[in-house]
């Protein structure tokens, strides 16, 4: 009811308390319907001697003057709305000030995002000793500003006192430090004007001077104490004018060092997760800090003081370096520190440091600290790389030094550092150093062409890489001799035609092809020069040959000729009837069997030791000591696999070179290769590791041609290969080989059986009565040939085994032919052919097949010739005989020699025909020691059967009688 009494005024001053009073125990808020005005309200937090600052709106009174209520906002409801990052700073500032807060040096950065005020609020200062809450009467208002604080102090000297003046400027106006008051730790206050100052030494310093007399007078004895107490932190950021110094003499300056050249250092210090640099100027004894404003004097022996100017050009050049080492160091200069910071884990990132620390030496900068920075192993210092390839006996030697300052790497760590793909490398004080990326590549290359030798400095690298050297090292890096090595290699081994022939050894009873004799050639080329390698020719074209003739050649030019040839079992036939042929006078051992020598006494009595496979896994042990002369791999595709037996084995012969010998280098992949150039030719592909990623993967599964033609360049003066086209020139056109295929155990006991009750028959039946039981005779010779071919063509339910030696070398001659030449397979046995068909469906070789009662022989035949998958044509004797014009073939296989060459050679001709433009090959396949050895034997020696030899079935049995049948058996020869 009072309230109808007071008046409209009276009613507004009511409402205005009510709402003071709402506000006084809760947060205010406006009246929405009421204008509203916002400013920014600083002072001292209520409890703490802490800067305060908030936003505050408030209904303006006439005027825009001050009234309530008076109502905080929260600045973080404004953040979202801030259209800009200062206003956002500014708000985050508010949100800062406004409680209890941590003193931290980004409280100036916060207090400059206040002061420039982005949204225009007016500042008032809050002074609670007039309202400890906000009120009209406690705010008045002033102005907020950060001014370029400048403050210098001069002393000078007079009759008896030291006279010390301080002039304080802000923004170049002098401002006398009697109007000045310090609040906050940030602000210089005058007036109504407060002024933030950035820099706490300069307030430190206002502050000091504030509780002296102006000006400072003080005597020498109490001068001498403010110099050891004050003056130092004083000048550490305050410009010390000190005018009583009259500057040295040159006598003077010597005579305390101070005359030599200033010295920079850069001191490196922890602090918390940072690094500091602290660049420093040494002037002879005294080393002062770069940042700071510090003066320099000295000390006569008089006792005469005297100042040493610094050198102000040498210091803003070491400053003005370091600022463009990093961007963080420009916008450090604001600050008023005496160092720069970075963050340990940018300040250790190679990428940085090690380039500035290769600046900081160039330029004549000692830097201290280093190696104490917490957890910090790594060395200063770039990595510096020297490489010299010397040419030695049997290597290039690379001399390869990597120094990280005056501290070496061993190549064993650079190896491990290399292998284990990290750029960090131990090095022997105990620091790591850095292993610049593209040099981690170049050591891998380096480690991968060779090996490390016993002095861990050099890596030797086989001559045998002389390519590899070339792109590996720099001209520069090679002496004179290593690069007339490397131009004499490639200028013979980069042609062969251009290899100088090698002389017809004696006591080689043949007649060599000239591609026989550039093969010879190339085989004593490479013995100069100590090399290895891999003969590879087409089958048919003498391999063997050449080796025989190499073998004399080598008696010629070593005094101890002792070779080994290591063969498949079934082969051992096939080089002793070569040698007997072409080289009788050649002293041979054997070596295998149950009554082979155990050890190598008696090898120096012979020149070539012919073993096996099986035997050098067996005889290993005592094998590996002998050094022979070379060491021969025939059909050196069986050593293909790195992890058998028979390659480990091999790889453990000592020789003084090696030579693979093989027609199929290559079977199945691109690392077929790799195992037999690893025997023969050490070091020229490296690891086996660094093979198969550089070479094996991208050519086999990724099918990559540069990769191919980089394999082919490296290796293709150590693989001598002519294919049968490549030579067609100088071959005959027809050319008839024997293949001896040896039985194995399980098949030459059948046959032993076979053979010897058909040999007691013979032996107990009279000539007349052979004579009159042609078919019976003609019946068991069949049988033994059957036996040859199969033990499975005779049906016998007692049979030991059913292994075919014909097959095996059959399949294996097939593998190696197949993909580049059409082959016809003859075979008087049906059920033989049929045994062939099996074999050649599981290897996936397509073929053609022609007995007699196949009825569609027009279509078999024009498949085998127009159809280029069809790479095989069996054809039974029968079926064969006439009729026939197989041009597309070049190889005949007849897997049952008879003893009418008149049938033999109406076979071969199916091939070798009007219209052939191809050489053909026919390759007999003989078991050696059984009757198809010994019927061959009669056709060679015995001319007198020449006629007879026409003859078919027991004619030719009937001219032999019981004597000649007696001498096919085995053991009556």
């Amino acid at each position: 009811m009072t309230s109808s009494k007071l008046g409209p005024n009276k009613s507004e001053e009511n409402a205005a308390l009510l709402r003071y009073l709402v506000a006084k125990d809760q947060p205010e808020t406006a009246d929405d319907d009421a204008p509203q005005k916002r400013i920014i309200v600083i002072g001292k937090h209520k409890y703490y001697d802490l800067f305060n600052a908030q936003l505050i709106d408030f209904p303006p009174g006439p005027g825009g003057d001050l009234r309530g209520p008076f109502v905080p906002v929260n600045p973080l409801d404004l953040l979202w709305n801030a259209p800009h990052p200062d206003g956002l700073k500014f708000y985050a500032a508010l949100a800062k000030f406004q409680g209890v807060y941590e003193k931290s040096p980004a409280d100036t950065e916060a207090l400059k995002s206040l002061i420039r005020n982005p949204f225009g609020y007016g500042f008032y200062y809050h002074d609670s000793q007039v309202s400890e809450k906000i009120s009209a009467r406690s705010l008045s208002p002033i102005t907020m500003s950060k001014p370029e604080v400048d403050l210098k102090i001069q002393i000078s000297l007079g009759e008896k006192y030291y006279n010390i003046q301080s002039d304080l400027t802000l923004d170049g106006a002098f401002c006398p430090l009697s109007r000045i008051i310090v609040r906050f730790g940030h602000f210089l206050i005058q007036d109504a004007a407060w002024h933030l100052c950035d820099k706490p030494p300069v307030l430190d310093a206002v502050a000091y001077f504030k509780k002296q007399s102006q000006p400072l007078l003080l005597t020498p004895d109490a001068f001498l104490e403010f110099q050891l107490t004050a003056l130092p932190d004083l000048e550490t950021h305050v410009r010390v004018d000190h005018n009583y110094l009259k500057p040295g003499t040159k006598a003077q300056r010597k005579s305390v060092g101070f005359d030599k050249v200033p010295e920079k250092l850069i001191y490196l210090s922890d602090h918390g997760d940072y690094v500091l640099i602290n660049p420093v100027m040494r002037y002879g004894e005294v080393e002062i800090p770069v940042l700071t404003k510090r003066q320099i004097f000295g000390q006569d022996k008089r006792g005469n003081y005297f100042g040493i100017p610094r050198d102000a050009r040498a210091e803003d050049d070491l400053i003005v370096l370091l600022i463009g080492q990093h961007p963080d160091f420009l916008e450090q200069m604001e600050n008023p520190l005496l160092y720069f910071y970075l963050h340990r884990r940018r300040f250790l990132d190679a990428d940085w440091f090690l380039d500035a620390f290769e600046v900081w030496r160039e330029q004549g900068i000692q830097v201290l600290g280093f190696s104490e920075l917490k957890g910090n192993t790594q060395n200063p210092h770039k990595a510096n790389v020297n490489i010299q390839v010397a040419s030695g006996l049997n290597w290039f030697n690379a001399l390869v030094k990597v120094r990280f300052g005056r501290k070496k790497a061993s190549l064993k760590q650079l190896h491990k550092s290399v292998k284990n793909q990290s750029k960090f490398v131990l090095l022997d004080d105990g620091t790591t150093g850095i292993i610049p990326e593209e040099w981690l590549h170049k050591l891998a290359d380096y480690f991968n062409a060779g090996q490390i030798a016993d002095d861990d400095e050099t890596i030797q690298i086989s001559k045998i890489k002389y390519r590899t050297i070339s792109e590996l090292f720099d001209a520069a890096m090679l002496d004179e001799k290593a690069q007339q090595e490397i131009n004499l290699y490639n200028t013979n081994l980069s042609d062969f035609k251009t290899i100088a022939p090698a002389p017809i050894p004696a006591g080689l009873q043949a007649t060599l092809r000239p591609y026989q004799r550039q093969g010879l050639s190339w085989l004593n080329f490479l013995d100069d020069f100590g090399f290895g390698g891999c003969l590879a020719d087409d089958m048919g074209l003498g391999k063997t040959l050449q080796i025989i003739a190499f073998i004399l050649l080598l008696r010629e030019k070593s005094s101890k000729n002792v070779n080994l040839l290591v063969v498949p079992t079934s082969l051992i036939h096939n080089w002793q009837e070569e040698i007997d042929k072409f080289a009788p006078y050649l002293k041979v051992y054997i070596l295998h069997g149950p009554n082979r020598a155990k050890n190598t006494s008696l090898f120096d009595k012979y020149e070539l030791i012919i073993t096996t496979y099986g035997t050098l896994i067996s005889d290993i042990v005592f094998l590996k000591k002998y050094v022979f002369n070379y060491v021969f791999l025939d059909e050196s595709q069986n050593i293909k696999n790195v992890s058998s037996q028979r390659y480990k084995a091999a790889r453990l012969l000592q020789a003084r070179n090696r030579i693979a010998i093989s027609g199929t280098p290559i079977e199945n992949n691109t690392f077929d290769i790799y195992a037999q150039l690893s025997f023969a030719c050490p070091g020229l592909l490296g690891s086996r590791r660094y093979f198969r990623n550089t070479y094996a993967i991208p050519i086999d599964r990724f099918k990559e041609k540069r990769a191919a033609e980089r394999l082919q360049a490296l290796i293709s003066p150590f693989v001598l290969r002519r294919t049968k086209k490549e030579v067609a020139a100088e071959l005959p056109e027809k050319t008839e080989v024997v293949l001896y295929c040896e039985m194995g155990e399980a098949q030459r006991k059948v046959y032993d059986a076979y053979e010897r009750e058909f040999r007691d028959y013979i032996s107990a039946e009279k000539e007349e009565e052979i004579q009159k039981n042609g078919m019976h005779v003609l019946r068991g010779i069949t049988k033994l040939r059957q036996i040859c071919n199969s033990p499975l063509l005779i049906q016998d339910e007692k049979l030991y085994g059913d292994t075919s030696a014909k097959i095996e070398q059959l399949m294996d001659k097939l593998r190696t032919l197949t993909p580049n030449h059409k082959v016809l397979v003859f075979s008087q046995f049906v059920a033989m052919l049929d045994l062939i068909k099996k074999d050649l469906n599981h290897e996936k070789i397509k073929y053609a097949y022609l007995k007699g009662s196949t009825l569609n022989r027009p279509e078999v035949i024009h498949q085998f010739q127009e159809d280029d998958a069809t790479r095989v044509f069996l054809i039974s004797l029968k079926a064969g005989g006439t009729g026939l014009n197989l041009t597309a073939a070049d190889y005949v296989f007849l897997v049952d020699p008879w003893w009418n060459p008149a049938v033999e050679n109406q076979a071969i001709d199916r091939s070798y025909r009007i219209g052939q433009q191809k050489n053909v090959i026919a390759v007999r396949l003989i078991c050696p020691d059984t009757v198809e050895e010994k019927i061959m034997v009669m056709q060679q020696n015995k001319a007198k059967l020449a006629g007879d030899l026409i003859l078919s079935g027991d004619g030719f049995f009937k001219s032999l009688g019981k004597e000649g049948l007696l001498g096919l058996m085995g053991g009556n020869q």
